[in-house]
């Protein structure tokens, strides 16, 4: 980036920072999670405020990467975690062996595809990133074969009526 641009670029942050912050706090509703964000953004902006500068509207624009910068953060595994209260008293027993063959039968209810995917997704805790990559398919597939195999799953395990 020249000198100019770089210039640009700070007067424009400088200018808007503010704006930013109350935007990205409007939407997490923590001012630290806020400031992450706009700092996130910020960042990508500097990267490529050759391209962002010349949006018809360059507010507009970098409002749009404030919103999908979050809701990128929002899809994130960890921020579907919350606290418990308390630890469990006792951890919880693994499948016992008729239930490893009754996992089995269910499984092989699912396509080749459908069945890789829910594996590696649930059973490997892999992300949906990584299972795309590993199976050389698109984000969009695995997310659809997740959903299909999931809903497979639980109309085989209604349908025997035993779990």
């Amino acid at each position: 980036m020249r000198s100019e641009e770089e210039g640009e670029c700070r007067e424009y942050v400088s200018m808007r920072l503010e704006h930013l912050r109350r935007v990205a706090y409007l939407l997490c509703q923590d001012w630290h999670a806020a400031d992450d964000l706009v700092s996130t953004v910020l960042l990508k902006l500097f990267t490529s405020w050759r391209k962002a500068r010349r949006a018809d509207n360059l507010d507009a624009y970098v409002r749009g990467m404030l919103t999908n910068a979050w809701l990128d953060e929002r899809r994130r595994p960890w921020r579907r975690e919350r606290a418990a209260a308390s630890v469990p008293e006792r951890a919880v027993a693994g499948p016992e062996p008729s239930d490893r063959r009754r996992i089995g039968e269910l499984l092989r209810a699912l396509g080749p595809r459908q069945r890789a995917v829910v594996v590696l997704r649930f059973y490997c805790d892999m992300s949906v990133e990584q299972t795309a990559r590993l199976l050389g398919i698109s984000e969009g597939t695995v997310k659809s074969q997740s959903a299909r195999g999931l809903e497979t799953l639980r109309q085989a395990v209604s349908a025997k009526g035993e779990w």
